[in-house]
């Protein structure tokens, strides 16, 4: 039986990883060793990125949560807090965008908080 060499895969796998470090600069596009660890960190780097993004974005809504909630003349907790006890099941995302685009149903809302942290 003939030998078979890898010489296919292994040009087909160097490929691969030289298409993802194109644009890089210097050796890290041109070889493979060092493409291959540059494509490494960046595909770690990448996924680490898409996590960091979503702790972003809810920290930038808490902040305009907050500014719109001491605009109405109670601070973010106790607003949160009061919404809870009213039963009010509104994600940070869509009460931002209330903040931003409907002042007065977020005011409504802050009413509706400052009401239930009496009772509570």
């Amino acid at each position: 039986m003939a030998r078979i060499k890898g010489g296919m895969n292994a040009k087909k796998k160097h490929n691969r990883v030289l298409k993802l470090a194109k644009g890089y600069r210097g050796a890290r596009s041109k070889q493979y060793r060092i493409a291959k660890q540059s494509v490494m960190r960046a595909l770690n780097s990448s996924y680490a990125g898409r996590k960091e993004r979503k702790r972003q974005f809810r920290q930038l809504w808490i902040a305009r949560i907050n500014a719109a909630a001491r605009l109405n003349g109670i601070s973010y907790s106790k607003f949160m807090f009061g919404l809870k006890n009213a039963g009010v099941d509104m994600n940070r995302k869509m009460l931002a965008e209330m903040a931003v685009n409907d002042a007065e149903g977020f005011a409504s809302l802050a009413e509706l908080a400052k009401k239930n942290l009496q009772s509570a």
